[in-house]
This record gives structure tokens, sequence and C-alpha cells, in this order.
């Protein structure tokens, strides 16, 4: 069953991304993103660790090495 994800996680996914990126992510955007996706998760009926992943895939790609 494929991971369906809002474009709200992938919007605070990519905003923590460039924060990781920069050397600058903060706590607020940290405990944002996994309060969204345990939220996603729950809504959706799906395993929390596959949203993440899923997520973490789409937005930083397969390997999540930065470009």
């Amino acid at each position: 069953m494929a991971i369906e994800l809002s474009d709200e996680l992938i919007k605070l996914e990519s905003a923590a991304w460039a924060e990781m990126q920069a050397k600058a992510l903060t706590v607020d955007t940290a405990a944002a993103v996994q309060a969204a996706i345990t939220a996603h998760a729950e809504a959706t009926g799906q395993s929390r660790y596959d949203v993440e992943m899923a997520l973490k895939k789409q937005v930083r790609g397969p390997d999540g090495a930065a470009d």
C-alpha cells in the first residue's frame, strides 16, 4: 500500500531539510514535523515510521543525501 503524503507534510519536511542543510535546524521546526507525521499517521491508520520514511524519501531523495 502506497503512503499518501499531504502537501503540508511535504512543505514542513522541505523546510526542515533546508534548515538541516544550512546547519540551522530549530527544535520548533523538528517538533512541528514530528507532530505532523504522528497526526497524519494516526488519521490515516498508517505506521508513523512508514509515513516518516516515505516523507524523507520524497523530500530528500532515495538515499537521503544532500545534493
